[in-house]
């Protein structure tokens, strides 16, 4: 994605604001991988691997490797290392397209993963390329999440919504989301298609998992929320100063740092505080802490 590549974008904030991937999903995407009695443990890549939240969360393999076009993650996630307990040369970051894995062999990788990237690829050389470098009863799992909900404060949704799709080039940063990308994630990864109306006959299965509780109700057999975190109301708006949209907005706004009343993201971050505060009946401080949830979808498929 254009945006997370460019130099001024701090890698290092996203790093640390950006919600981590819970150990249940990790625990879903292997017992998944396992499936099959002849699952093999030995390699795994993860494509779009940004920061490396997800790819040090891989460690039942004897080798990991994560992927990204931007130098800026890449170095980034090379730092978390350091403190990152790993077996000598089990972990190893790679700039480069998740759309050209020439550096990988055919039939080299056990299981492919993305997290919060997918919506960015291009399907009609992913496909290809994931069936390529997995082996036998490999997998392919892709997840990424939505806009975030607020457990106790459901009133508050309409708010999100308005600064996240708005059309107020001042006051929302809809119109500064990159598309197609933003809309595909947002409608829970429906768009991407599936893996073997793209490769045929190279997937033995294609599945599709929504972990969005009732937040979504229309989608397919939604599960309980099992991504959540809670954050003081300070953290959450430096959460909403990792967003691309907003950075891309601060680029063509400049002058909306000077509004008295804060930039964009303070100006949202307050409007919800105020929400808040009318259903509790009493002031909300930085330091007090709320519960949010993040819907996740996911894209699960096996190589035949």
């Amino acid at each position: 994605m254009a945006t997370y590549a460019k130099s001024s974008f701090d890698s290092a904030i996203y790093a640390t604001f950006r919600p981590t991937y819970p150990r249940s999903l990790f625990d879903f995407v292997f017992r998944y991988h396992e499936r099959n009695n002849s699952a093999r443990w030995n390699r795994a890549v993860d494509l779009g691997c940004g920061t490396g939240q997800a790819t040090v969360e891989l460690t039942p393999f004897k080798r990991v490797t994560g992927i990204d076009a931007s130098s800026n993650m890449i170095k980034v996630a090379q730092g978390t290392l350091k403190n990152t307990p790993t077996r000598t040369g089990q972990y190893e970051y790679i700039q480069a397209s998740a759309e050209n894995l020439t550096f990988l062999e055919d039939s080299s990788v056990d299981l492919v993963i993305s997290a919060q990237a997918c919506h960015w690829f291009d399907w009609d050389k992913i496909w290809p390329e994931v069936a390529r470098v997995l082996r036998k009863n490999g997998s392919a799992v892709f997840w990424g999440y939505s806009q975030f909900r607020f457990a106790r404060y459901p009133s508050l949704t309409q708010r999100i919504n308005a600064y996240v799709e708005g059309t107020d080039p001042l006051n929302s940063v809809g119109q500064y989301w990159e598309q197609p990308g933003r809309s595909i994630l947002d409608n829970h990864l429906i768009e991407v298609p599936d893996a073997n109306e793209i490769v045929p006959g190279a997937f033995s299965d294609f599945e599709r998992v929504f972990f969005t509780g009732d937040y979504h109700p229309s989608l397919p057999s939604p599960r309980s929320v099992i991504m959540r975190k809670k954050m003081t109301w300070d953290d959450l708006l430096s959460y909403l100063n990792t967003w691309s949209a907003l950075h891309t907005f601060r680029q063509h706004n400049p002058s909306d740092g000077e509004n008295p009343h804060g930039d964009v993201a303070v100006r949202f971050w307050k409007d919800l505080k105020e929400g808040a505060e009318r259903e509790d009946g009493r002031a909300v401080e930085g330091h007090d802490e709320v519960d949010i949830e993040w819907p996740v979808a996911v894209v699960m498929a096996k190589r035949a």
